[in-house]
């Protein structure tokens, strides 16, 4: 894995100020790649390429970057893996090509050479982001795996083309300065993520994910194109378009050969490699693939939390006991936990909210210490039907469906007046007599939601209120006064979708790519490990859409199929149990050890003098967090991280205009 970032000039440099500026500009990200660095510069078109490596496949210099292709045409500064470069060398030597390298870099660049860029990524099963200079034709290519696994930033600023793998990458050059964007703070303030293509500043994007974009140097924005090679939205239409029709056991046979290969293929390193482990249905799923695959005891890692209820390490390690692996436990207190908040700014670049970013964080680090590459479990929910919104959600969309408007009205008010506590203390005591489908944590926040749901007109509507933090996002008014933007309608799903499979596909399109993987991309590489999640190769995730809904969620059973391939290797009991997630005690933490530093980035004046939130609502919900009324985690935490974010990045930086 890797940092890579580069410019287009359009300022005139000599070759060796194209290169030093190249080189900051990568040093910045020296954390996802700290065993090389290079620059490259073609200082007639006025393109510089840097790079930072972490060696992880063929560790020789001979892996080193950017590449140059052997007709000299191709330059490339590449980050990420190609799981099936072995079989893609294999064809392009019987079509006469010759490689120097094991590296997976030559085979991409050979693979362009070979087929063009777009149709070369087509054929490329791994994750990556890659930029690459066209010598002959004058074009610097971008491009990004389909799941948006690794990151790619991009903008044209003042004449000048900028690229990144993060953020801090583009601080560097002389003609960046950043102003914050509205828009992607109101975006923010809704999903605690800025959803790609939206960058939190102006004139910066993301690149979307399965997307190719084609730039010129010396021309306008309109002279960049992008070409879209792949989509979630083409494989859930195609999937529905041909549903499996084979027997239960052929299917459950085929997931289960899938994944075997998604796995397999995944555990090729030059370096120690090992797996991050919660005992849950979908890491636990990898974990005995891996192990099936291996010759001696994969390495396996867990943090566990001293407070119980938060905690799955007992679950993790039944796990790991009986596939017998090499398993590791970290168990950290709250101190430990929270002393890792004032990093968080430094490791995600843009305002990001998801408390799980904690855990994730301390887990990688951990790993670290014995491994250089970990896979995991990611993308079993939003492949699968992992998440209760998807069952819960189905039945409300039913209710939606039947129940006249008032009395759903009438329910969610009822179900709404009791504060919290009531129904967490009334959850606690029907705990020991309740199924332990009917178990699940914090109670009351379950309810808070479905109060709202209730509400709602459409499936679309009730996914987003699921998802969404703050209804009316509390974004100031710009300097001259104007309103600030309005918040955009959430994309629609194809059409034909049920709604479990239409959450499902808004899961994959946004959810997935902007949180749980940009989560654990900058969690892990910021302590230079490579993580991998074999439960997102494409084939996968096109299987997953073929596949008749029962085999996802069939009752109030999530990852039906999933759990019949992980019955082969695991017992049921060991993992067979509430969904819990993975995420710290925020509530208790913001009316305990965390109110002080709470407060103080939640000051009204403060608030009032940065100029981008509307201090009112957010006190209001401060307050009712503090009394206990309501549990208001989620969204001020939202807000403590956009507010850490900006002290750390910008201070004094203006809010631009609206």
């Amino acid at each position: 894995m890797c940092g890579i970032a580069g410019f287009i000039s359009g300022t005139p440099m000599d070759a060796d100020q194209l290169g030093a500026l190249a080189s900051r500009m990568a040093d910045t990200m020296a954390h996802r790649g700290p065993d090389d660095r290079g620059a490259w510069v073609d200082a007639e078109a006025q393109v510089a390429l840097g790079h930072r490596r972490l060696a992880v496949i063929d560790v020789s210099a001979d892996g080193h970057q950017p590449m140059v292709s052997p007709s000299e045409r191709f330059v490339v500064v590449y980050n990420g893996e190609i799981y099936n470069f072995r079989e893609l060398r294999q064809e392009l030597e019987r079509s006469g090509r010759v490689f120097r390298t094991k590296s997976d870099t030559e085979v991409l660049l050979a693979a362009v050479e070979e087929w063009g860029v777009v149709e070369a990524c087509r054929r490329f099963n791994g994750m990556f982001a890659f930029a690459l200079w066209d010598r002959r034709d004058r074009v610097l290519h971008l491009a990004r795996d389909r799941m948006g696994k690794k990151p790619l930033y991009y903008g044209w600023i003042d004449g000048s083309f900028l690229f990144a793998s993060e953020l801090k990458g583009l601080f560097p050059h002389p003609d960046f300065a950043p102003a914050v964007d509205r828009e992607a703070v109101r975006a923010y303030l809704l999903f605690s993520y800025v959803p790609t293509p939206q960058c939190i500043y102006k004139g910066i994007a993301k690149l979307e994910p399965g997307s190719c974009l084609a730039v010129k140097p010396g021309g306008p924005v309109s002279a960049s194109r992008s070409q879209q090679y792949w989509s979630v939205r083409d494989a859930a239409v195609a999937g529905q378009q041909d549903m499996a029709v084979a027997a239960e056991g052929e299917l459950i046979a085929e997931v289960e050969s899938l994944l075997r290969d998604a796995v397999g293929c995944r555990m090729i390193a030059d370096v120690p490699i090992g797996a991050l482990l919660s005992g849950g249905v979908d890491s636990s799923t990898v974990v005995a693939l891996m192990q099936s695959h291996a010759s001696r005891p994969v390495k396996t890692f867990t943090v566990g939390f001293h407070d119980k209820a938060y905690d799955e390490a007992a679950q993790a390690r039944a796990v790991a006991e009986h596939l017998g692996t090499d398993h590791t436990e970290l168990f950290v207190d709250a101190e430990e936990a929270r002393a890792v908040i004032p990093r968080l700014p430094e490791i995600y670049d843009e305002p990001f909210a998801d408390p799980s970013q904690i855990p994730t964080f301390l887990i990688s680090r951990m790993a670290r210490e014995r491994v250089t590459v970990a896979l995991t479990g990611d993308g079993g929910d939003e492949v699968f039907g992992g998440y209760n919104r998807y069952f819960w959600g189905s039945r409300i969309a039913k209710a939606v469906k039947w129940l006249p408007r008032w009395s759903r009205l009438g329910l969610a008010s009822a179900v709404g007046a009791p504060p919290p506590v009531v129904w967490d203390k009334l959850a606690s005591i029907l705990r020991p007599v309740s199924p332990k489908s009917m178990q699940v944590r914090n109670p009351a926040d379950k309810l808070q939601k479905l109060t709202e749901a209730l509400t709602v007109r459409s499936p679309e509507e009730l996914y987003r209120r699921l998802v969404t933090l703050w209804r009316n996002p509390p974004v100031a008014l710009a300097a001259d006064g104007r309103p600030g933007v309005q918040d955009s309608e959430a994309p629609g799903w194809p059409p034909g979708l049920e709604p479990i499979a239409g959450m499902m596909y808004l899961d994959q399109t946004g959810y997935l790519t902007d949180d749980i993987l940009a989560k654990v991309d900058r969690a892990s590489m910021g302590v230079s490990l490579e993580v991998r999640a074999p439960l997102l190769d494409y084939r996968v995730v096109e299987l997953g859409w073929r596949l008749p809904p029962a085999m996802k969620v069939r009752g109030g059973t999530s990852k039906w199929v999933l759990r019949q391939v992980l019955y082969r290797y695991v017992p049921r009991e060991l993992v067979d149990r509430p969904k819990t997630g993975f995420a710290p005690p925020i509530d208790s933490w913001l009316r305990g050890p965390l109110r002080e530093w709470a407060e103080d980035l939640l000051q009204e004046g403060a608030m009032r003098r940065e100029g981008y939130l509307d201090p009112v609502p957010i006190r209001r919900a401060w307050k009712d967090h503090l009394a206990g009324r309501r549990n208001e985690q989620d969204r001020l935490w939202g807000v403590l991280m956009f507010q850490a974010w900006l002290r750390a990045n910008h201070g004094p930086v203006l809010p631009a205009g609206s």
